[in-house]
């Protein structure tokens, strides 16, 4: 839970951007649904407003969920899935497979993947969408990887966040090494 006022604001402004995308509502339109400015939402999707619960109740009833909804984050359902299961897609130009264990729900704007890879030719990846974040802690192996100008080494256990809209690689320095790569669209 949200415990300072900065917080409380970003936690809001991800909330309104979450159930906007739910939606499929522009702007414009929650803007005009909820009686307010399309300047006053886009501030407060941005974070950078300061909502009242005048402006929340509205944008809730424009939205079509209750007040608590943009203040109080979704609790979270367990999901188990097992090594080994899960959708795997391999590469064709490396001996690499990503298996999807998240998708993004509805509004998130996140996926997770487990990683394995073999030495070889590496998996060069091409800039996904703008904003694309990447992260990878690596679980066994090593790896050299990150944007492709700018790659390092990793060892079991380390973490590295990268850019994801600029080239980039994942070069397994050694036999069956994996890692799980969490990619957030911004």
């Amino acid at each position: 839970m949200a415990d300072n006022a900065a917080d409380v604001v970003s936690l809001i402004a991800a909330s309104l951007r979450r159930e906007r995308a739910r939606t499929g509502l522009s702007l414009t339109e929650v803007a005009r649904r909820a009686g307010i400015a399309k300047s006053t939402l886009s501030q407060l999707e941005s974070g950078t407003g300061n909502p009242s619960v005048e402006t929340l109740w509205a944008l809730g009833v424009a939205l079509g969920v209750p007040f608590s909804r943009l203040v109080d984050p979704p609790r979270r359902v367990i999901q188990v899935i097992r090594a080994g299961e899960g959708p795997v897609v391999h590469s064709e130009q490396a001996h690499y497979e990503a298996t999807m264990l998240a998708s993004c729900p509805p509004g998130a704007r996140r996926d997770i993947y487990r990683i394995c890879a073999q030495p070889g030719p590496p998996r060069a990846s091409q800039p996904h969408m703008p904003g694309t974040l990447e992260h990878l802690v690596l679980s066994t192996g090593r790896v050299l990887a990150g944007p492709t100008d700018e790659a390092v080494e990793l060892w079991p256990g380390d973490y590295v966040s990268y850019p994801g809209d600029v080239p980039h690689i994942f070069d397994a320095l050694e036999p069956d090494t994996t890692g799980v790569i969490v990619m957030e669209h911004v």
